[in-house]
Parts: C-alpha cells; sequence; structure tokens
C-alpha cells in the first residue's frame, strides 16, 4: 500500500508532540525515545503491522512490544490516533492515579498492551516467548499451512536493552530456532541516563546479532520516514532469520536545545523547550491538539484495518469449518481448556507403590496431564533429565518442526522465565519451564512480572533444599521459598509425596496466575491409602493425622511432612495428643475463609512447631507468639544428604530435642523463673 509520507511525517510529530506534552503535563516521564522513535513507530503502525482497533484481542493481529517500556508515551499516543478507545484526557492524566496511562505500559490495563514492560529488555526476551507460541500454535493448528496466523512479533529496543543480559540470552535462543517471526527495532541513540553510551557500551550490536543467527537491516537515519519505511518493507520478507533493525535515530528529535542530549532522556523538555519544539516542528501552539487532517489520515487507516480484519474472520471461519480437527484443537488451545475430571485422572497415574521422588513422580504425573491438556507446553533449562520434565514421546522444538513440545532452552534461566512469560501472554498456551529450586535466583526478575501480568504458568523446582547433598551450599536451596512468597500474586506449592504431586499439578493448571511446584531429590514415603484421602491440597493446609483433643500441632510441607509424621508416634508414644497438618502451600491456605483456617489451626492451641528444610522467615505467622518454628537459617553443605538431615536436625530426635529445650525450657517465651498461675499467665503455651 501507498501511504503519504507528507501526512505520516505531520502524524510523527503529533506523537511527538503528544507525548511530550502529556510528560510535561505530569512533571515526569520520558519524551526522548517517543520523539527519537515517532517516525519508525508510525511508519509501522499505519503501514505494516497487522491490527484491529476495534478488537485489541483480535487473533489474527500482529504483537507490538515497547521493550523500552519507558517510552510509553509513544505507544499511548499511536493507540490514540489508532482509535483504540484511548481519550485525550487518559493523555492528559498519563502517569496519574487510576489512569490508563501508567508510567510504563501494563498488560491487561490499556487496551492494545499486550505485555507488561519497563525492565531493559524483558519486553525483547517476551517477544521471543510470544514468537515461539505462535510457530507452536500454528503447527498444531494446521495453520501453519496459511497465512490467517503467520503473526509477526514487532519489538522496539533501546540501548539499555541492548545491555542487559536477559536481550542476549533470548537473542542467541531466538537465532538458534530460526524466530523469522520476530523483528526488533534497535533505536541506536547511543545515550541512556548518564549521557554517552560511550561510558559503559561500545560493542557492535549489529555485528553480535549477526553471530547469533540474525538478519541485520541498518538505517542510517530512522528519522527519515522514507528510510523507516524501506527497510520494514524488507524485514517482513522473511528471509528464514530473526531480523534486527539497526535503526540510528536522534533522541528528543524536534526539540531545538535537547535533541541528542541526555537531558531528553528522563524528564520533562520543561515549558520554554516544548513551545520551541512545536515551533521547530511546525505544529500548533496549542496543547493537546491533534489536526483535522491527521485524524482523518488515521481514520482512514482504522477503516481499512477493521475491513481487513472482517474479511480475515471470514476466512478463518472458513478455515474452521473446512478442517474439524483443527477447529477443535484452535479452540481447545485458545480457551486453555482443563478436562474437569483432570484431577482423578492424574491420580490414578501418581506412583503410590513405593517411595520415589516427588521430581520422578511429577514426571510421571507431567505425561499424564500433557496428553489430557494440549495448551501445556514446557520444557527446561538443559536440565530435563534431572527435572524430569521432558514430555515422552513428544518431538523437541526446532527449525524443522515448530509442532515439537519440548523445549530446551538452554543454560539461560532468565531467558527461559522472559519467555514463558511471552508464551503465556500469547493466550493459546499454558508454558511450564523448569530447573533446579536454587536457580530460581536468575529468574526472579522473570517471575515477578508473571505475578504482576497475572499470567497463567507453572514453575517446576526440583532439588528443592539441602538434601541435594555433594552439591554443597552454592546448589542447596534455603532462602528461595521466603523469595518467592513474598511475590504478591504467586502460588508456591511444596507437595509431601505423590498424591499431593497430583493434586499440585491440578491446582497449577487450574490456576489463575503463576504457580511454582517444588520437587525433591530424595525418595519420599507415599501415604497409607487410608491417609491419602485426607488429602485437600486445593485448600493449602489440611488435617492428615489427628487426635481428638489435640494439645499440639505439627505443621509442614514437602519432605518434612513424612519427619513430622514420625515425630508425632514419639510425641504420641509420650502421652500427648497431636495433630499433623501438612501445609503444601501457605497462599492457598491464606485464601481460605477465617473459619477454615481457625478450623485447621485453632487459636486455643500455642503449642504449634511447623518443619521445613528452608529459611523459617514467615513461618511466625502459623505457628504464632509461643510456637516454635524449625528450619534452615543458615547456609547447606557438601555431605550426603543422610548426613546433612542428622547435622541440621531433621530427624526424629533432633525435631524431638528442639522441641523439648523450646517448650521445657523456657522457649515459649514466658519467664523461666515462673512458678504460678500469676507470673506464667493462663494464654502461655509452657507446662508450667
Amino acid at each position: 500500500m501507498m501511504m503519504d509520507q507528507k501526512l505520516a511525517t505531520l502524524s510523527a510529530n503529533t506523537v511527538r508532540i503528544l507525548s511530550a506534552e502529556a510528560i510535561q503535563k505530569a512533571k515526569s516521564g520520558h519524551p526522548g525515545m517517543p520523539m527519537g522513535c515517532a517516525d519508525f513507530a508510525f511508519t509501522l503502525w499505519y503501514k505494516y503491522m497487522r491490527h484491529n482497533p476495534k478488537n485489541p484481542k483480535w487473533l489474527g493481529r500482529d504483537r507490538f512490544i515497547l521493550s523500552a517500556g519507558h517510552g510509553s508515551m509513544l505507544q499511548y499516543s499511536l493507540l490514540h490516533l489508532f482509535d483504540y478507545g484511548l481519550p485525550m484526557d487518559e493523555l492528559k492524566q498519563f502517569r496519574q492515579w487510576g489512569s490508563k496511562t501508567p508510567g510504563h505500559p501494563e498488560y491487561d490495563h490499556t487496551a492494545g498492551c499486550d505485555v507488561t514492560t519497563g525492565p531493559l529488555g524483558s519486553g525483547f526476551a517476551s517477544g521471543v516467548g510470544m514468537a515461539i507460541a505462535n510457530k507452536y500454535f500454528t503447527a498444531h493448528t494446521g495453520l501453519d499451512k496459511t497465512d490467517l496466523v503467520d503473526n509477526k512479533i514487532f519489538i522496539i529496543s533501546g540501548d539499555g536493552c541492548m545491555m542487559e543480559g536477559t536481550t542476549s540470552e533470548a537473542g542467541s535462543l531466538a537465532g538458534h530456532l530460526k524466530l523469522d517471526n520476530i523483528i526488533c527495532f534497535y533505536d541506536d541513540n547511543s545515550i541512556t541516563i548518564e549521557g554517552s553510551t560511550d561510558l559503559a557500551f561500545s560493542e557492535e550490536v549489529g555485528a553480535r546479532f549477526t553471530a547469533y543467527g540474525w538478519r541485520v537491516i541498518h538505517v542510517e537515519d530512522a528519522n527519515d520516514i522514507a528510510q523507516c519505511d524501506a527497510a520494514l518493507a524488507e524485514a517482513v520478507e522473511s528471509d528464514g532469520r530473526p531480523t534486527l533493525i539497526v535503526g540510528r535515530t536522534k533522541i528528543g528529535f524536534g526539540a531545538p536545545n535537547k535533541a541528542g542530549k541526555a537531558s531528553a532522556h528522563g524528564e520533562p523538555l520543561g515549558d520554554d523547550e516544548l513551545a520551541a519544539t512545536k515551533k521547530n516542528l511546525g505544529m500548533p501552539e496549542e496543547d493537546f491538539v491533534v489536526l483535522p487532517e491527521v485524524k482523518k489520515f488515521c481514520a482512514e487507516r482504522v477503516e481499512s484495518l477493521t475491513a481487513a480484519a472482517a474479511e480475515w474472520d471470514k476466512k478463518f471461519q472458513s478455515f474452521l469449518e473446512a478442517n474439524p480437527e483443527s477447529a477443535k484443537t484452535v479452540s481447545s488451545m485458545m480457551n486453555r481448556e482443563v478436562p474437569e475430571n483432570l484431577l482423578e485422572e492424574l491420580l490414578k497415574v501418581a506412583p503410590v507403590d513405593k517411595a520415589v521422588a516427588t521430581r520422578a513422580s511429577g514426571g510421571t504425573i507431567l505425561q499424564r496431564a500433557s496428553e489430557l491438556v494440549p495448551a501445556l507446553v514446557g520444557g527446561a533449562a538443559d536440565l530435563a533429565p534431572s527435572t524430569k520434565t521432558d514430555i515422552k514421546n513428544a518431538d523437541s522444538f526446532a527449525p524443522e518442526n515448530y509442532g515439537g513440545r519440548n523445549l530446551h532452552f538452554g543454560v539461560r534461566e532468565l531467558a527461559m522465565g522472559m519467555a514463558g512469560n511471552g508464551m503465556a501472554l500469547y493466550e493459546t498456551i499454558i508454558p511450564y519451564t523448569s530447573t533446579f529450586f536454587v536457580f530460581s535466583d536468575y529468574m526472579k526478575p522473570a517471575m515477578r512480572l508473571a505475578a504482576i501480568q497475572g499470567l497463567h504458568e507453572i514453575y517446576v523446582f526440583t532439588h528443592d533444599s539441602f538434601y541435594v547433598g555433594e552439591d554443597g551450599p552454592t546448589h542447596e536451596p534455603v532462602e528461595q521459598i521466603a523469595m518467592l512468597r513474598t511475590i504478591p500474586g504467586f502460588t508456591v506449592i511444596r507437595p509431601a509425596e505423590a498424591n499431593e504431586v497430583a493434586h499440585a499439578w491440578a491446582a497449577a493448571l487450574n490456576a489463575d496466575g503463576p504457580v511454582a511446584i517444588l520437587l525433591t531429590r530424595q525418595n519420599l514415603e507415599p501415604f497409607a491409602p487410608e491417609m491419602a484421602k485426607n488429602v485437600d491440597l486445593a485448600k493449602g493446609a489440611y488435617v492428615l493425622s489427628d487426635d481428638e483433643d489435640f494439645d499440639m500441632i505439627l505443621m509442614a510441607t514437602g519432605s518434612e511432612v513424612n519427619l513430622a509424621l514420625e515425630v508425632a508416634k514419639e510425641v504420641r508414644a509420650g502421652g500427648t495428643k497431636v495433630r499433623v497438618v501438612s501445609m503444601p502451600s501457605q497462599e492457598l491456605f491464606l485464601k481460605q475463609s477465617a473459619e477454615y483456617q481457625e478450623e485447621i489451626l485453632p487459636s486455643d492451641c500455642l503449642a504449634r512447631v511447623s518443619i521445613e528444610a528452608a529459611s523459617t522467615f514467615g513461618w511466625h505467622r502459623f505457628t504464632g507468639t509461643y510456637g516454635l518454628t524449625i528450619g534452615l537459617d543458615h547456609f547447606g553443605a557438601s555431605a550426603p544428604f543422610s548426613v546433612l538431615a542428622e547435622k541440621f536436625g531433621f530427624t526424629v530426635d533432633g525435631v524431638l530435642d528442639k522441641m523439648r529445650e523450646h517448650f521445657m525450657g523456657g522457649g515459649c517465651g514466658c519467664d523461666d523463673d515462673c512458678d504460678d498461675e500469676k507470673d506464667c499467665g493462663d494464654d502461655c503455651g509452657c507446662e508450667k
């Protein structure tokens, strides 16, 4: 299609001014990047990107990712011009409470924003996940034989994105997988917050991406719409590789005194400079004005985009009618369907005939889950044989087979996490990613973004405690479980044995946000059949073993539940009545009613003990002031796991010793010398 370059330039200048005005009004923001990238971005949205402003979630749309999310006003200005339901009043409320124009783009908050960005490089890496999801979805539905869902993933990245390690990891993976549906524009303006990129960044980015296996297109002046147009025309014609467009821009383009300077990056232009910019670009002096010719130019394009989408819808419907099996798969994946009897089916395959590691039972249960949930796709960071997360009898996802169900992320945990986010954001996949639990440290930024966006994805973390043994403290997670539990909207499940693992997978597949399943390397005894009937993992905590009129509560997670049951036997033998509570998920338990929480942990029982082979951080909310938290508030060591269990006190005798010291040696919190009701108090948990 032809594009009137004079009107396109006027429209790009409108984007510049709207962006600068909104930032000036907010007295906060980043005007330089929107002003520098306006020519490329407008050309992309007007001429090359397939989208439907009347249906922002349209399946046939290309995806747009502003990886340099600080330049959010660029996207908001485009959403306004292309009639995405973002009125001028919202631009005027940039960065204000309750607005649809927050400081960085947010998924599911502003129509037309396909991903939450801000942390630099995260958008780029999420885009790689979207590209993977697109390839997988079309391969599994037969749509790869059509041009209906050949979505492009358009990304705008800046110097900061290119410095961040996640971009390197994800770029390497994308090149290896030959994801030719990615087109990334690198805003090469040589400016960051501190000043010139010469301060810390001198590499040839294009050469790096060439080495990754990308096609690289150079634009000498990306503030020239004709040059942007030519580059995009070349980029959208695939040569079998992802494409990086290296575009030289001037940050703050159009601002007579700040263009090309660091001062344009992260602060408003100032009233005088904004007025001078309007004059320099020949734009109206009034604030927040879109000229009639720009409105008409964009409205006509919106009309043609809407018509093209309607024609696409007809072709898509015809495809579904002509291919009923494909139609069934399309529906299942788009709805991310999970069968109602999922838990029942998973329990059938849970290996409960002997002691097995929960990573092993997890692997067995995953096989059945993959048969029942077509949208379930994933892999590991070069650890699938150890985490047991390969789907058996399934191919590997590769350039020659995008229908492969097993993803190989390589030793790239951060990129894997971000790609998992992108896969979930494509909204046809429930992704799972896997590594050793200690390496969740490398994935924290991705998991936080998953929680912010409420993404349905599953993390399988194995080797979940000091029981890793000989590998030593670098590989033995201690504080990681507390880290995950502090993420709002994130669910952590640490199952005790195979029955609970089946329940964990069922809960994760039915969740409405991110879930981590923590699994052991060492073997764990399955619950006896009668005890297994008590499992109610969906409620987070439940009574596993109980005495009437109990005097003490033992609560535990994962591998320590069996230990708690053994301790309970000894305590009962001494004449004390005990309740044993399995608490595989604090988050799920805290979502239950106050009545249920009181039923499981009655407030009149003060003698409470928690046992978990990890940091005790956070357990006091359940043990109370007088309770005992048994955990690991120091790093591990290198030795056989049985030796570590003894040294760290995770044996029956070790736990009993700590309980005696705490409850009988003054550790309850009362005065050691108290010997009467007056000193001790009615609510003290000690035996005095």
